[in-house]
């Protein structure tokens, strides 16, 4: 390998990076306009196995909206990122795959509260875990999400 194609291999890695942190704060921040942004035009996404949706990534950005108003406080902490890059005979490719682990706190509404407070009086907190795979390509805008597939392992609710 030569120098040049490290240095891009590495470029690409960072690049690849920056769209999984972007989809966590996107998420957590509730600006689903950056959520849309991340994927390709025909980019989809699969919620089904946490007992959400599956479809077009404009719908699914849509439906996260509202469901996620009942989670005024919520953190995805994605770690374990294993990006796997298209190989082409020694040059990346234009097609990426990242199995990510995550856990993802949140705290459910409480009776009275503001949406954009952390003060659920009280209410419960909501514990989320598993696994992300993430598909991307390389477009003109830079790497975007052809596909996000969620794998929930687990969750817990606590007071």
């Amino acid at each position: 390998m030569t120098q040049r194609v490290d240095l891009a291999t590495v470029m690409d890695r960072l690049a690849i990076d920056e769209v999984v942190s972007g989809y966590a704060v996107a998420v957590d921040d509730g600006d689903w306009a950056a959520y849309r942004a991340l994927f390709t035009p025909d980019g989809r996404a699969d919620y089904s196995s946490a007992g959400g949706v599956e479809g077009p990534a404009r719908q699914v950005a849509d439906w996260l909206a509202e469901t996620m108003r009942m989670f005024p406080v919520r953190q995805h902490l994605i770690v374990n990122r294993l990006i796997r890059l298209e190989d082409l005979g020694g040059s990346p490719g234009d097609s990426a795959e990242v199995r990510a682990d995550f856990v993802n706190p949140m705290r459910l509404t409480g009776t009275g509260t503001d949406a954009g407070t952390d003060d659920a009086g009280g209410a419960p907190n909501f514990f989320a875990a598993g696994r992300y795979t993430f598909a991307l390509a390389r477009t003109r805008e830079g790497w975007r999400f052809s596909r996000v597939t969620v794998h929930e392992k687990w969750r817990h609710l606590s007071s």
